[in-house]
């Protein structure tokens, strides 16, 4: 019987000599972990980065064309990165990222004769190119700027010369939450009692000169209606849209639409209309893919108008090309072009869920995932290697439209802000046991849903999305303001169905948190000729006497050995997000469970029955953390061992590989 061993630094390196990675191939600052990398020289997907992208654009190294600087605040691909123009073209092919800085949010680029200036909150950095982030300006604006003790998730520092008068003042666009606060405030209609999100837009007139100047107390920018208040997270961009010699706005927001103001005022007086929603071709209001969208102004195709640069919440970054028309009072723009690289890193949106499994039948171990927007994907394993040389990501389809769970208004706990997420978690089994195997998916609403596969072995093709029913009606989170439809299975939200056939029945059941956050044993029966999965049992149990909350493990002392095994204790938005694989890590016949948490917890199994579940909680499978939001644990077997290896897919929408 093998025991469990502690994976230590030098036995991550000396397997990575073995399998003849250098040590160059290891991901930067990731200490044993390997980040996947496509090794595939010739492939360009989307340009990104982790979860959250600050765009950045500029000639970076001033060759006369514009790169892409993207800033990136989140676990574990923090940085500021440098992604190369080659050819100066409009939709160029850009190199793969060079991290020159560390990451921050609220990062945004101005350009004044020329020249990009960088600023974050409070601080200006004019020689960002030379120095980065080393050597900064303050910048001092008398007063208090916005009003204390609110609730800010955005603080957006840039310059502008607001008033025409030839040297730089500051805009100042603020984030609110204050009314909003952060979830569980539907009421049992569904509507959300909480107050809306609000965007606000600052400036402070210099009074000096741009080398030595003298910001005024801060006025807020209104409209005839009031003060500019959008949808939270403003990103102002300042510009001449309509062509008439003065600097119209446009301000982007927390979701996903883009609101003009036209200067009716002129150049040293501005004046601005009521906001108008962006629109596109079809005369409908303008959405970006993804939420928490961040828009920068500037010429990129250099044609004489002013385009919009656009990051998203998934890391990738869009051009939308001014067309250089009005209609209905608005500028026009194109659809999202997303910006392509040379492929680098395996990437799939944001918080990724991988799963393995041999997806084509062609004998080798691809990756399914899931990821922030609802989406799921099939990365093909093309030789079979250890690690595998990987093909782009591939959207996988049912029923002929591309997958797509989403919130909408009132889908997620957290509130109408969270209408674009889908948080799509999976696993892959023959859930009507014909032969082909089917994708069992749960997501933000925490209905819990099957893909059937009607294709053939190895072209799978899938029908529109199923529930999943038990023999009685499901309860719910009590926080939920929805009931279950008939028989419809409910659980946590963001928690992966794990399809298993558990007691080696042969019928495919379902292991999963329950609607109060218990680890549970769904179990598949046969019934009068029919296959009918039971009500939750909860069956697991710890022997260390402990529970988890939404975030890291929590000891409680109260619970005895042999309590039922609870994996979050946490409510209404910090309930669920509980991505669960279960594996016999230490091959000695039973099934251990690894738990999402900074990168995987390890719970072995004690029991000293087959088929009982005692857990000791191991701790992490190594000291590096891999993410803050959370991972989901894959297991894989690339070099045919017989020994699982660990992938984990990460906020940044990464995955990190963890050879045993």
């Amino acid at each position: 019987m093998k025991t469990y061993l502690p994976i230590s630094r030098k036995m991550i390196l000396c397997a990575g000599l073995l399998l003849g990675l250098s040590l160059s191939t290891l991901a930067e600052d990731q200490d044993g972990f390997l980040r996947l990398e496509y090794r595939n020289p010739e492939l360009i997907v989307d340009l990104g980065v982790g979860l959250w992208a600050w765009p950045l654009p500029m000639d970076y190294d001033d060759d006369g064309d514009y790169d892409l600087v993207v800033a990136c605040p989140d676990k574990p691909f923090n940085g500021t990165y440098l992604f190369e123009n080659p050819g100066g073209k409009k939709l160029p092919v850009f190199k793969a990222p060079k991290k020159i800085e560390r990451g921050d949010r609220n990062i945004r680029v101005s350009f004044w004769k020329g020249k990009p200036i960088v600023t974050r909150r409070g601080i200006s950095y004019p020689n960002f190119r030379q120095q980065g982030f080393k050597q900064g300006q303050v910048l001092k604006v008398p007063g208090q700027i916005h009003p204390k003790g609110r609730k800010l998730r955005a603080q957006q520092w840039g310059h502008v010369d607001y008033d025409g008068d030839g040297d730089l003042d500051l805009y100042i666009a603020i984030g609110d939450w204050t009314q909003y606060g952060w979830d569980d405030a539907y009421n049992d209609q569904g509507r959300w009692t909480n107050g809306p999100l609000h965007g606000y837009l600052y400036i402070s007139i210099n009074k000096g000169t741009d080398q030595n100047p003298n910001y005024q107390k801060v006025f807020q920018i209104k409209t005839p209606s009031g003060p500019i208040d959008v949808f939270g997270w403003p990103s102002p961009c300042f510009a001449d849209y309509d062509g008439d010699g003065d600097l119209d706005l446009i301000l982007g927001e927390f979701k996903d639409r883009l609101t003009y103001f036209e200067n009716t005022g002129g150049v040293q007086s501005p004046k601005y209309s009521d906001g108008k929603f962006l629109l596109n071709s079809k005369g409908e209001v303008f959405r970006m893919p993804l939420c928490m969208i961040v828009p920068v102004a500037l010429d990129w195709d250099r044609d004489g108008d002013t385009d919009l640069v656009v990051g998203q919440e998934d890391g990738r970054v869009a051009l939308l090309e001014h067309l250089g028309a009005m209609k209905e009072g608005r500028p026009q723009f194109s659809e999202p072009q997303f910006f392509k690289q040379q492929a680098q890193y395996l990437k799939f949106g944001a918080l990724s869920t991988p799963y393995s499994f041999d997806w084509d039948e062609d004998g080798d171990e691809d990756l399914i995932a899931g990821n922030t927007a609802g989406e799921i994907a099939y990365f093909e394993n093309l030789d079979g290697g250890n690690p595998p040389r990987w093909a782009a990501p591939r959207l996988i389809s049912a029923g002929g439209k591309e997958i797509r769970i989403q919130a909408g208004y009132n889908g997620s706990i957290q509130g109408p802000a969270e209408e674009k997420w889908g948080y799509t978690t999976l696993s892959i089994a023959d859930w009507d046991q014909d032969g082909l195997k089917d994708i069992i998916v749960n997501s933000i609403w925490g209905k819990v849903i099957w893909y059937k596969n009607r294709g053939k072995k190895g072209r799978p093709e899938f029908a529109e999305a199923q529930a999943i029913q038990l023999t009685k009606p499901s309860a719910k989170p009590s926080w939920n303001w929805w009931n279950p439809e008939g028989h419809n299975l409910v659980t946590q939200w963001r928690t992966t169905p794990l399809a298993i056939d558990l007691n080696s029945d042969r019928l495919m059941d379902l292991v999963a948190l329950d609607q109060e956050g218990y680890l549970a044993f769904y179990e598949r029966k046969m019934l009068n000729g029919k296959r009918l999965l039971l009500p939750p049992r909860r069956i697991f149990k710890t022997q260390s006497g402990f529970s988890y909350d939404s975030g890291h493990r929590v000891k409680d002392k109260n619970l005895p050995v042999g309590s039922l095994l609870r994996l979050n204790t946490g409510r209404a938005g910090r309930s669920g997000r509980r991505k669960i694989a279960l594996v016999d890590w230490n091959q000695d016949g039973k099934l251990d469970l690894l738990v999402n948490s900074t990168n995987a917890h390890l719970l072995l199994n004690r029991a000293e029955k087959k088929g009982e579940y005692l857990f000791e909680d191991m701790g992490k499978v190594h000291k590096l953390a891999v993410g803050s939001h959370t991972t989901s644990p894959c297991l894989v077997d690339w070099d045919g061992d017989g020994v699982k290896d660990l992938v984990l897919g990460a906020e940044d929408g990464h995955f990190y590989y963890l050879k045993r």
